[in-house]
């Protein structure tokens, strides 16, 4: 039973991940690492799959090996995540929730500056 809970975490996780390569504000590492986690413990045959598929399991392979990121995948998720944070503030007519967003683009945009760069 727990190995089935385990096992549709993990696909909710990869879920998640998948709508984050397109939405710059979800994060797409972090799902896919949960998602190997979770599958390392419920599935490991999800894992493999995971590991080895041809579009997400690069994400996973590079932060594990190397704590890396792409320089294009850096310079694609910062541009993404501006571009639709501040067509989001000039949509938004409360101040507050304007302020929220640039503060979460900046905090997202420090986290993908300071994680090393992958050559």
């Amino acid at each position: 039973m727990m190995n089935q809970i385990l096992t549709v975490c993990g696909i909710l996780c990869v879920f998640f991940a998948v709508i984050g390569i397109f939405l710059p504000v979800l994060p797409t590492t972090p799902w896919l690492l949960l998602a190997a986690w979770l599958f390392y413990k419920g599935n490991p045959k999800m894992r493999v799959w995971l590991l080895n598929n041809k579009y997400l399991g690069p994400y996973i392979n590079n932060y594990v090996r190397y704590k890396a990121i792409p320089l294009k995948s850096k310079i694609v998720s910062i541009s993404l995540l501006w571009v639709t944070i501040l067509i989001s503030v000039f949509l938004v007519s409360m101040l507050w929730l304007r302020i929220l967003l640039l503060c979460v683009a900046l905090a997202v945009t420090i986290h993908l500056l300071m994680i090393k760069t992958l050559k």
